[in-house]
């Protein structure tokens, strides 16, 4: 893996994690079409280190809006807690029911199988990016231009946290579409889902990196690496999650842009078009 490689990966990551298209179906196929493994110990490491950057580049931009939304005072600041607690809970509940069912049925008849046998199927992230294409393009039309006044409350958070929940599984759906556009159809104001979608992310990147690093620990056990190969594994992952941190912020700046104008739905075309690409790929053989 070169730095170009690192580079490449590093800013499809920064920018897709924070749009609505689905980073993980972005960094797939492009590891793809780099000749990278995304199952390498190095490339486990790597896009946890990814998902770090892009962690920090949302504390970062939503640090001053947070400090009003959920920090202004106790009383919001607890039941800022209280919804963010639930929406993570049930997307708990739901990402581990379905990662049961589809580890016990889908793969019955594969040793020690793991959800993650399904991260590299281009014909799944080809439909789980149409499925989130059409939510997205529905959400923007059906709201259309005008700014919603529905406050966020437990409802609101609990299906949002089910979908987000769905969209744990399967690489291609997008989470931060799909939550921000069940927030738009509840009549959640543009700028609250916004905010609420990427609290919920940084609640929800901590376990995830961990899960990942002790997936990348086991690997290690069993391949006896030395202290120089993980110091070597370790810097190029920094200097990834760098470049992520800096593509995210752009990204961002460029999400809330769109949002605010009533681009919502584009982001839906271009997720369809993203699918009909990966079919292709699909059917090359990649």
């Amino acid at each position: 893996m070169t730095l170009l490689n690192i580079l490449v990966l590093a800013i499809v990551q920064g920018a897709a994690e924070l749009l609505p298209v689905s980073s993980s179906a972005h960094v797939i196929v492009c590891a793809k079409l780099m000749g990278l493994d995304p199952t390498r110990p190095e490339m486990t490491l790597l896009l946890v280190m990814l998902h770090t950057g892009t962690m920090f580049a949302v504390i970062c931009y939503f640090w001053n809006s947070w400090k009003i939304s959920f920090f202004s005072s106790r009383k919001v600041f607890w039941e800022s807690v209280k919804r963010i607690a639930i929406a993570t809970i049930l997307t708990g509940i739901v990402g581990i029911a379905l990662k049961t069912l589809v580890e016990r049925f889908m793969f019955r008849n594969v040793p020690h199988a793991e959800i993650e046998l399904l991260f590299g199927n281009l014909l799944l992230i080809s439909l789980a990016l149409a499925a989130v294409g059409l939510l997205i393009i529905y959400a923007g039309r059906k709201v259309g231009g005008d700014h919603q006044e529905t406050s966020l409350g437990v409802r609101e958070s609990c299906w949002i946290g089910i979908v987000q929940g769905f969209c744990l599984p399967f690489r291609g759906f997008s989470r931060s579409g799909a939550t921000i556009s069940v927030g738009l159809l509840l009549g959640v104001a543009r700028t609250r889902a916004e905010e609420f979608s990427f609290a919920l992310a940084v609640v929800l990147t901590p376990p995830i990196i961990v899960r990942e690093v002790l997936r990348l620990l086991k690997v290690q056990s069993t391949q006896t690496l030395q202290g120089a190969d993980i110091v070597g594994l370790l810097s190029p992952s920094l200097f990834g999650m760098v470049l992520s941190f800096v593509s995210g912020l752009l990204a961002l700046r460029w999400l809330s842009n769109w949002l605010e104008r009533g681009r919502w739905h584009l982001f839906g075309i271009y997720c369809l078009c993203a699918s009909l690409v990966v079919y292709l790929l699909y059917r090359g053989g990649y």
